[in-house]
């Protein structure tokens, strides 16, 4: 790795400065980081020569105005070497996701993606939705676009195949049936209803039916069925009717299902006015797992190849690639990506770009999703720039905010408390910004409010002045929005001055005397409160951001309340882990009974020592 020589070239910068570092670069592929006078990075590239590629930067014409203003505030460079090109186009994505430097096309969105998982740890396998690392023992299905298309087809495959979706803790406790079993939705084993070989016939049955091979499943069971009412077990057949009804049922619901492409990722850009919207739809099994938007931020004069290659570098980063990738426009290096992706993956990965037939029909349909969705955004985002400036008049703000960050508090009687902050721009809600904050502090009294938004707000900011003191990202909001009325309002402000941040507009909402909506109060620092006209949009804008915490809030409360009601005692007790929980559970039914066993008994679980049942029967009788 190389950046600076010793006299670090401080009075050079720009052209002069690329000059100088041309002297001590090769023809090595690699990477290369363009910084400004603070050190933020402006640009991260590869290249095949390093030397050829920084060469270009080196002239002082030809360039597009947005490449020339990267040029004129380069301070400094620095440079990784690496094997192979390949080598660096990997490094250059993991960098960019890294930094978010200014110049680069980024992909802002980067969830990962859920997928089914057919849990194979236990004797009758459980289905369930997973995300994140595939490190538990089990098939994976997937990925899908979203939650809720895993849902659906969880859903689906319980009304076909009958299989658990029940914890193991839950499987062993059980006594009789539940209410799944009841309403046709799983097949008891847990209560013996089924045998061993006769669930893991249905668990194949499912696992052909994510690949794609319904159709021989309904051939099959539609054999089964006439066997079984040929040889009058009527009621095995009304139940193999059913599958096949519910089979049916899933096949005709299906989205886009196509027979020639049985795996593949469709890619289509629309890009427009400066914008762009990638659409994503996932096929898998021969059928349609859903589709995902995504709006990469540019610089407003990038072309399709350069933003279409970007995309699928950062959208691959730790994602492994189907087989075939079908795209809509070409990209600046597709033999480089395919290697890359290939590389990733461990088996060959095509990148192809179709011209007619099913494959064509496919890749039109996401790009006419992509230009509809660009176009909703758009309007979208119109909409919000006009309420963003009817704020900015009626609150007399310096300019229209790019970042709005709006706190509540949510307890009851001071227990589970915690703040919420929610997060609003241009484009609306920034979701992935929304941030939790469970109150930690052992003095405040409960039900205080100002000591929980104290504390909140002393969190949030450390951090930011912490972590970026000198403003250089988007972190920092251009207005504060508080539920409350001039007490509150009071209290922030007194709380900023602390932090030595006074220079962000703070608005608190307060309801009015009858505390209807539609007559809130405003509270601004040292300033008379004001009210806002009932029918003006700006009124329902801030009514909306206030409702958006507050729900936020309340569902995070709502959540710590529940995992404290469903926290297992067993959790409290050292050395006590998922694995020797299981075994108590299973053997002992429940908490209770564990707490109620004596040495010798707790002494019989498989994973339990002598010293490990003292531990247990002393956490339960301290005291």
């Amino acid at each position: 790795m190389t950046d600076s020589p010793p006299e670090m070239r401080a009075a050079k910068t720009g052209h002069a400065l690329i000059q100088d570092y041309l002297r001590t670069l090769d023809g090595s592929p690699g990477v290369y980081r363009m910084l400004d006078a603070q050190g933020a990075v402006l640009y991260v590239g590869k290249a095949r020569n390093l030397r050829a590629r920084v060469s270009n930067y080196a002239r002082g014409a030809g360039h597009s105005a947005r490449i020339a203003r990267m040029i004129r505030e380069t301070c400094s460079m620095m440079f990784l070497t690496t094997r192979t090109e390949t080598e660096a186009l990997l490094l250059e994505q993991n960098l960019i996701k890294q930094l978010k430097p200014r110049y680069n096309v980024l992909l802002r969105d980067d969830k990962s993606f859920p997928n089914i998982l057919v849990a194979k740890s236990h004797p009758f396998a459980q289905i369930k939705k997973h995300r994140g690392a595939k490190a538990e023992k089990g098939d994976y299905y997937g990925p899908f676009a979203s939650a809720g298309a895993v849902n659906r087809t969880l859903n689906q495959l319980q009304r076909v195949f009958l299989l658990r979706s029940c914890t193991d803790a839950t499987f062993s406790s059980r006594t009789r049936p539940c209410l799944l079993y009841q309403i046709k939705r799983c097949s008891a084993p847990c209560v013996g209803r089924i045998g061993l070989d006769d669930y893991n016939a249905l668990v194949a049955d499912a696992e052909l039916f994510l690949q794609g091979k319904s159709t021989a499943i309904q051939a099959q069971l539609a054999r089964e069925m006439t066997v079984a009412s040929e040889a009058m077990e009527y009621e095995r057949a009304a139940a193999l009717r059913d599958r096949i009804k519910a089979l049916t049922a899933v096949q005709s619901v299906q989205a886009i299902n196509p027979r020639g492409v049985a795996e593949a990722d469709v890619i289509a850009l629309h890009m427009e006015a400066g914008q762009a919207c990638v659409q994503v739809f996932f096929i898998r099994g021969n059928q349609s797992w859903g589709n995902r938007d995504f709006y990469p931020k540019l610089n407003g004069v990038e072309s399709a190849d350069e933003v279409m290659q970007a995309f699928l570098a950062q959208f691959y980063d730790g994602k492994v690639p189907p087989r075939l990738i079908l795209l809509s426009h070409g990209i600046e290096d597709p033999d480089l990506m395919t290697d890359a992706l290939s590389e990733k993956a461990g088996r060959k990965v095509v990148l192809g770009i179709p011209r007619r037939g099913e494959k064509a029909e496919l890749v039109e349909n996401a790009l006419r999703n992509a230009r509809e969705s660009l176009a909703r955004r758009m309007s979208e985002s119109a909409a919000q720039l006009r309420l963003l400036e009817g704020l900015t008049e009626a609150f007399d703000l310096p300019a229209p905010p790019q970042r709005i960050e709006i706190y509540d508090n949510s307890h009851i009687q001071g227990t589970n408390a915690v703040g919420g902050m929610v997060v609003a721009g241009p484009e609306g809600w920034i979701k992935s910004q929304y941030r939790k904050f469970n109150i930690k502090g052992t003095e405040i009294t409960p039900g205080d409010d100002f000591g929980m938004m104290k504390e909140v707000l002393t969190r949030r900011f450390s951090r930011l002045l912490k972590e970026d003191p000198d403003r250089q990202t988007d972190s920092w909001p251009d207005l504060l929005l508080i539920d409350g009325g001039a007490g509150q309002v009071s209290a922030v402000h007194e709380i900023m001055a602390d932090l030595g941040v006074e220079d962000i507009p703070m608005i608190g909402v307060a309801k009015g005397e009858d505390r209807d909506h539609g007559k809130e109060e405003f509270h601004r620092p040292g300033q008379r409160p004001f009210a806002l006209r009932m029918n003006d949009p700006v009124l329902y804008f801030i009514q909306r951001l206030r409702d958006e915490a507050h729900r936020w809030a309340i569902g995070t409360h709502r959540a710590k309340r529940a995992k404290a009601t469903m926290a297992n005692p067993l959790d409290e007790i050292a050395g006590i882990g998922a694995a020797r929980k299981r075994a108590l559970l299973a053997h002992f039914g429940s908490a209770k009974a564990v707490s109620r066993a004596g040495l010798a008994d707790l002494v019989a679980v498989e994973g339990i020592s002598e010293s490990m049942a003292q531990k247990i029967v002393d956490h339960f009788h301290k005291g």
